[in-house]
């Protein structure tokens, strides 16, 4: 099965236990349906607000580490406190989301939930946030520390013209850096693609 709704005492298991408590409250006071996901490479987490028939639904990845889950998991709540407040008259991540993000935030600091390195990232981060946690790559960098050895490297830790495999048999060679992106040539087709310096990979 490729997702499940999480029971909230389950919650244990993906996020650092000093910050269940919390979390249990914003899940019961905002009604909100959590699934659990296998990995998605081009999303952590997805909101969907309440309909007449169904709660707020929040979805996070299971794979991801305490801290990269529990974050992720503010990202989203964040946007469900900013649809109930401002509904869709607003950006989904305009200033209004990320002075609530923020907001959410900060409560979960200074408690010694997240590592030293981590909430140092944090705060950095929370300066200018991006849209996306995958697009904050200084702290992604930073969480990637604690995750569990998959045999993965980031195409920024590759030499130029090393080889390597993004999954479904489809292997690229490394080029230069272009601006903020490395250009990557897909060995079968020849094509160009433009690969972020954190996305993970396996080095062929």
């Amino acid at each position: 099965m490729s997702k499940q709704q999480a029971p909230l005492e389950y919650l244990s298991k993906f996020i650092p236990a000093a910050a269940v408590p919390r979390v249990l409250e914003f899940l019961h006071q905002y009604k909100v349906h959590l699934t659990i996901t296998r990995e998605r490479k081009s999303i952590l987490g997805d909101y969907r607000h309440a309909t007449t028939d169904k709660n707020h639904r929040i979805s996070v990845n299971g794979n991801l580490n305490p801290y990269a889950f529990l974050i992720t998991l503010i990202h989203e709540l964040a946007h469900l406190v900013t649809f109930i407040q401002f509904g869709h008259r607003v950006s989904p991540h305009g200033r209004e989301w990320k002075d609530l993000y923020a907001m959410l935030l900060k409560d979960f600091l200074g408690k010694e939930i997240f590592p030293p390195i981590v909430e140092q990232a944090l705060k950095q981060s929370m300066h200018d946030l991006p849209a996306s946690s995958c697009a904050d790559e200084g702290l992604m960098r930073v969480l990637k520390k604690f995750d569990r050895d998959n045999g993965m490297v980031m195409v920024e830790q590759l030499p130029e013209g090393q080889l390597f495999d993004i999954g479904e048999g489809r292997i690229f060679k490394k080029g230069k850096k272009l601006r903020k992106r490395f250009q990557c040539v897909e060995v079968q087709t020849g094509k160009l693609y433009l690969f972020s310096p954190i996305y993970e990979v396996k080095a062929c």
